[in-house]
Parts: C-alpha cells; sequence; structure tokens
C-alpha cells in the first residue's frame, strides 16, 4: 500500500485531530454505501481504512514513523520479530491479512486497538447512511466493533430486484375508490392509489416494496401493472364507455325516458321519438378518468329488441304497414 499519510493526504507532521478529519472526510466520500457502482470507490475506500489503521493508532503511527512495520503493518524485519512470538522490542503476533474482506485485523494478541475512535468514526458516517443498526451490540465494544468492520469492508449492498405484479382493477375502482388491493412480495396487502388516466397495461411503481436486498441492500420496487377486469355492461374505447342500450321496439318508435346504468349511478336518458338501432347518444363526462383531471364520455349505443315470444297483433300490423308504407332500411351499398 502507498504511505498512508499520502493516502490520507496529511503531512507526517499532522495531529491526531487531523488525521482523524482527513480520514472521515474520505471514508464519506468513498464509503460503498454511496458508491455501489463504482469499484474504484470502493478500493480508494479500503485504502483509506488501511491508512487510519497505521497512523490512526498511537502505538502503530511510532512503529511506521520508526520504520518498524511498513504501510501494511507488517513488520520490516525478518529477524526479531513476532515470527514466533514476542522478541525484543518485536511484534506479538500481529493478526493476518485478512484476503475474504481486505483488511486487517484491528488487533494485537498484545492488546485492543485504539485507533482514536475508529468505530466512533465508522458509526458516525454509517448512521449518515441509513446504518445505525450497525451500531455496538451486547458482545461489548470489541464485538460490535468487528461487526461493523466487517459490515463496512465487506461485499457493497446489493438492491433488491424489482417484482412485477399484476393487479386487475375493476372500472368502478377506476372510477370511484382510486384504489385497488395489491399483494406484496412480503406477504402485506396495501391499497394502491390508481392515478387519474391510468390505462391497460401501464405500471405503477412503489418504491422499496419489492424484494428485499442483501448485505444490508435497499429492496427493489415493485412494479404494479394494471390490467383492467371485464366489465358485464361496459367497453373501454380509451377514456369512453361504450354501453349497448336495448329497446323495446315501441321506445324506438314513440320515444321514452329510459333508466341507464353509469358506473357513478344510473341516470334517466331521454330516447328521441323515431330512434333507429345502432343509434350513438353520449353522457359527457360518465367515462373514465383521464390524466388531464377530465373524464371521458359514456357512448349509449340503441339495440330495438323484438318481444320475447311471437305476437300475431304486432305480424298483422307489421304486414299491413310493409303495403302501406314500404322504406329502404339499407343503402345502395347493400343493393
Amino acid at each position: 500500500m502507498r504511505d498512508p499519510y499520502s493516502v490520507l493526504g496529511v503531512a507526517k507532521t499532522a495531529t491526531e485531530a487531523e488525521i482523524k478529519k482527513a480520514f472521515r472526510t474520505l471514508a464519506k466520500k468513498f464509503h460503498p454505501d454511496q458508491n455501489q457502482d463504482d469499484p474504484g470507490a470502493q478500493r480508494q475506500f479500503s485504502e483509506a481504512n488501511q491508512a487510519y489503521e497505521i497512523v490512526g493508532d498511537k502505538e502503530k503511527r511510532a512503529k511506521f514513523d520508526r520504520g518498524e512495520i511498513d504501510a501494511d503493518g507488517k513488520p520490516r524485519y525478518a529477524g526479531g520479530f513476532g515470527a514466533g512470538g514476542p522478541g525484543a522490542g518485536g511484534f506479538s503476533g500481529f493478526q493476518d491479512f485478512d484476503k475474504s474482506s481486505g483488511f486487517r485485523s484491528r488487533t494485537e494478541s498484545g492488546g485492543n486497538y485504539s485507533g482514536g475512535g475508529f468505530d466512533d468514526i465508522l458509526n458516525d458516517i454509517l448512521g449518515g447512511f441509513g446504518g445505525a443498526r450497525r451500531g455496538r451490540g451486547p458482545a461489548g465494544p470489541g464485538a460490535a466493533g468487528a461487526g461493523t468492520r466487517q459490515r463496512a469492508t465487506g461485499a457493497p449492498p446489493k438492491k433488491g430486484q424489482n417484482a412485477d405484479i399484476i393487479a386487475h382493477v375493476s372500472l368502478e375502482e377506476v372510477v370511484n375508490a382510486g384504489k385497488t388491493a395489491v399483494k406484496l412480495p412480503s406477504g402485506k396487502t396495501v391499497n394502491v392509489t390508481i392515478p387519474a388516466g391510468t390505462t391497460e397495461g401501464e405500471t405503477i411503481r412503489l418504491r422499496g416494496q419489492g424484494h428485499p436486498g442483501s448485505d444490508g441492500g435497499s429492496a427493489g420496487d415493485a412494479m404494479v401493472e394494471v390490467r383492467l377486469k371485464k366489465h358485464p355492461l361496459f367497453e373501454v374505447r380509451g377514456y369512453d364507455l361504450l354501453l349497448d342500450l336495448p329497446l323495446a321496439l315501441y321506445e324506438a318508435v314513440l320515444g321514452a325516458k329510459v333508466r341507464t346504468p353509469t358506473l357513478t349511478g344510473a341516470v334517466n336518458l331521454t330516447i328521441p321519438a323515431h330512434s333507429s338501432s345502432g343509434k350513438i347518444m353520449r353522457l359527457k363526462g360518465k367515462g373514465l378518468p383521464t390524466k388531464t383531471g377530465g373524464h371521458g364520455d359514456l357512448l349509449v349505443k340503441l339495440q330495438i329488441t323484438l318481444p320475447p315470444h311471437e305476437d300475431s297483433e304486432l305480424h298483422t300490423l307489421m304486414t299491413a304497414w310493409r303495403e302501406l308504407t314500404p322504406y329502404k332500411a339499407r343503402g345502395p351499398e347493400f343493393d
């Protein structure tokens, strides 16, 4: 590793407070939680940690300044230092480099690490990244520090995958409630607001409601695709709705007021006299909500329906009518 003073950007004459401030600045800048997609930043974070391991500890800093250990904390002299136990002026079993985490142990067998509040600095930084849960645990300061160190220097946190959810929504929910119930990957059911103007196939994103992350990473998002349920009466045409309205023959001929269903309650629709089957009448604002805050329309298509049973009087009337008042029901394109 490079010279720890250079890594931290301080002079060899720097005070403990200056070293601590420099480490805090680098740790915040390059912390893995803030740079999940930047391997370079994670390497710099690792290097800053190793540098502070050396010069953030009074004893190790003194040994480094005297040339007894190198920038990695290893003895500079093969003889007389800790290969087989404490020697004269030597080390007492400095623990090996942890290849899995990329960091050196903080303790020597001769005593605990006393690097000027390393755990306090790291806990303070992690707390700012939503990591307050990484604080000291019941096993004591040593165990808590080790746990914090393992979390901070292990694999970078990974965000959970998004969860694809299909919500089958009724037209009544779209128009009246504006919400629909959705079951999340956690098993919890929540009411999801349907934004005005949402149409078939559009997706609503629920942030942080997807699959959980790993290594402390945040949860993914729930991607809720809206599917409109088929309605027994209304057909969706964009933001408009189409309704087939059955009429008795005499209602079509003479005109009538007919009770007509809508998604917000039935209304009385005036049918003009002499209305043909297939005629479309428009009820303004009785369709689906639009993105601009309005509503589509309800298109009412008249459908003349004959009596369910044969009627001799109607047969006689239609026979006479055909003879007295014949008319063409179809245009020339049918000739």
